[in-house]
């Protein structure tokens, strides 16, 4: 397992020191994924003093940047340097910002990194999170006269993340207010992000690594009162049994049919991640075979400026199409299931594509209910942004869990 995580350790970029001309390029959070995949292969390699050489130079390519702390919130940094064609600040940059802080603080003992993480966990929290939902949206838009939150884009990667933050700085400071937040944060996610089985459903990009959502909620399941967390991690598990392929591989969608066509790691992490936590709180549990249910095949449709309803009779139901068809980004689409909109607003973002390249046989949407029914989906078109794009949605095949 060390010689894996070593040659990571090798391989992660080395970051100049900030000047003016090295920090105008790249966007921010990359290095600081970057900056935290180190420190972890150093804590597990052995290897601490390569790995935080890399992670301080890493972190201080953003922390010390003129390119992306501006604009009308410069406590948020933009993605991009300048903020980019798209004015774009994301949470996946400043999540990780606070982790690798923490991290480094760790690390280094330095408490300035500490205070670092309080800071801007502090601006997370105004900014990104939605308290009605309880959950964190990932994108705002800053056009250097106002910052707006994109509501209700929840992606798994950042949520997780910031549960994690949460955890560590209570430990690390006393306040329990911030594990208070953590565990709400936990809960939110819990109750509002199934299908309606009850399992979790991941509707934001491709891209969204599903990993430390999973991390998160093992570490909450170990808190006092996490046991929700724990049956949480345990029922997803044994429904991801189905969404495993011959090759081995997990599907994006925990209940939905394996995949079948090519898979990114991006897509396929998280039902690994999932069966290691499952196995790490129940060991001696037995595994559930996965779901063999009979299964019919639909045409497919595209969408135009007019709703398209789908009647499905079944107890499940799967959309396959081309991911990054009009690759690799603009283009999604709203999906409402029996007449009420999915909580990810995002819907289905099939032109999202990080592999670069279009991907055909990819399940682009899956849910299931507890029983054999007859539902209802609407597709609408997508509400135009600078990171989405507009509308787009060309389903080739429908299939039907009976």
């Amino acid at each position: 397992m060390r010689a894996p995580l070593r040659a990571l350790l090798a391989r992660l970029p080395t970051y100049a020191a900030c000047g003016a001309a090295p920090c105008a390029g790249g966007w921010s959070d990359v290095p600081l994924w970057d900056a935290v995949a180190a420190l972890q292969a150093g804590r597990a390699t052995g290897e601490r003093a390569a790995a935080l050489r890399t992670a301080l130079a890493a972190f201080a390519r953003v922390d010390a940047s003129p390119a992306f702390a501006r604009g009308a919130c410069p406590e948020i940094d933009y993605q991009q340097p300048y903020g980019g064609a798209n004015r774009l600040k994301t949470l996946e940059t400043d999540a990780n910002y606070v982790r690798a802080a923490l991290l480094l603080h760790d690390a280094t003992r330095d408490p300035g990194f500490l205070g670092k993480a309080r800071r801007r966990y502090a601006a997370l929290r105004r900014r990104f999170f939605d308290a009605r939902d309880g959950l964190y949206t990932v994108y705002l838009f800053d056009d250097g006269a106002a910052c707006r939150r994109l509501p209700r884009r929840t992606f798994a990667s950042v949520n997780g993340i910031m549960i994690w933050n949460g955890l560590e700085l209570a430990k690390r400071t006393g306040d329990a207010g911030y594990r208070a937040q953590a565990v709400a944060t936990a809960r939110a996610l819990d109750a509002r992000l199934d299908d309606g089985a009850g399992i979790f459903t991941d509707l934001q990009a491709e891209n969204d690594v599903v990993e430390p959502l999973i991390e998160a909620m093992l570490r909450v399941a170990r808190e006092p009162g996490g046991g929700f967390a724990r049956a949480w991690i345990l029922r997803n598990a044994a429904a991801a049994r189905s969404a495993r392929d011959a090759r081995g591989d997990y599907g994006r969608f925990f209940d939905g049919p394996p995949p079948r066509g090519a898979v990114t790691a991006w897509q396929t992490g998280g039902g690994f991640a999932l069966e290691i936590a499952a196995a790490a709180l129940a060991p001696d549990a037995a595994v559930p075979p996965a779901r063999a249910g009979r299964q019919s095949r639909a045409a497919g449709f595209t969408l135009g400026a007019r709703p398209v309803r789908l009647l499905v009779r079944g107890a499940g139901v799967a959309l396959y199409g081309t991911l990054g068809e009009r690759c690799c980004e603009l283009g999604h689409a709203r999906v409402l299931v029996d007449g009420v909109e999915t909580f990810d607003r995002t819907g289905i973002w099939q032109n999202k594509s990080s592999a670069q390249r279009s991907l055909p046989q990819t399940l682009l949407f899956a849910w299931r209910w507890p029983a054999r029914g007859t539902h209802a989906l609407t597709f609408l078109p997508g509400e135009a942004n600078a990171k989405e794009g507009g509308s787009f949605l060309h389903v080739r095949e429908v299939t039907i869990e009976k």
